[in-house]
């Protein structure tokens, strides 16, 4: 119809509509459609507005619930329709979680852990992991050292690569924090990390023990998936930093607030800091 309509002010419409096959009727009746107003078009430009305000992350079912609320009544059927027209599409969401397990490279140590969480004195069972966050257009990862006492966070590093040397010198750190004497079980996954010499020379040098989870068993390290849930929840997620500065300041404000003023049911809803403090003042 459209050819037809372009190429009547060049050829005679007889010919055009003989070659179109099409009914001189059909095509008059097309044409007056087609100058019709769009019906839709104060529709079409409340789901655009919605859409942008939604950051582009609504589907049509929540996009509908925006123009109920504005009192213009749709179906789900006709928003989805105009969207696909607009060529309006949210994202789908998939949820990923970081896996730094590479195969069988080097030895994997027993699961000495075994989910025994509890633990009556500081320094005795210590829980670490890699976690992956994406900041603008790049990752950014963290592997924080967490003691079961009192979930507090011995040390934290972060950097642009999981690699062995990051995770190491966050481990170090940590050792360094210890007493004579002290001498805590290090539990993580099976990751790359964790299997190379770097990582278990350390841990020999100090006198730890090493466990590591079954493979493909997240919950045999629930306490450090436990924290990572939190922070994401609580921090990353809300203030949503934009630039690595503001990551950085961002995870050392939140890593401080973790220990000194965020209370945790397990610990009577007390912070880590009041949790010890309090141990000190009974003991």
């Amino acid at each position: 119809m459209e050819a037809v309509d372009d190429l009547k002010a060049h050829y005679p419409l007889a010919l055009l509509l003989q070659i179109a096959a099409l009914p001189r009727s059909t095509f008059y009746d097309h044409r007056r459609r087609l100058r019709r107003p769009d019906p839709n078009a104060d529709i079409k430009e409340s789901i655009c507005s919605a859409f942008t305000a939604a950051k582009s992350a609504y589907g049509h079912r929540r996009i509908r619930a925006i123009l109920l609320r504005q009192g213009l009544t749709v179906s789900k059927k006709t928003v989805l329709k105009l969207m696909r027209q607009l060529g309006l599409h949210c994202p789908v969401r998939r949820r990923k979680r970081y896996n730094s397990f590479r195969g069988e490279v080097g030895e994997a140590a027993k699961n000495v852990l075994n989910r025994q969480f509890a633990t009556e004195s500081r320094h005795t069972k210590w829980v670490t992991d890699v976690t992956e966050f994406i900041v603008g257009t790049t990752k950014v990862y963290l592997s924080p050292v967490l003691d079961l006492h009192d979930n507090r966070v011995i040390s934290a590093t972060a950097g642009p690569s999981p690699s062995v040397k990051m995770v190491t010198d966050g481990l170090q750190t940590a050792i360094d924090t210890l007493d004579h004497g002290e001498k805590p079980l290090v539990h993580s996954d099976q990751g790359f990390q964790y299997r190379h010499p770097l990582w278990r020379d350390a841990l020999r040098l100090a006198g730890l023990t090493q466990s590591m989870s079954r493979k493909g068993t997240c919950l045999d390290n629930a306490a450090m998936e436990g924290f990572f849930s939190h922070l994401k929840e609580e921090w990353f997620r809300i203030q949503k930093p934009e630039t690595l500065d503001e990551f950085h300041t961002g995870l050392t404000d939140y890593l401080s607030w973790w220990n000194t003023t965020r209370i945790q049911q397990r610990l009577g809803y007390l912070s880590p800091d009041e949790y010890r403090a309090q141990e000190i003042a009974t003991a």
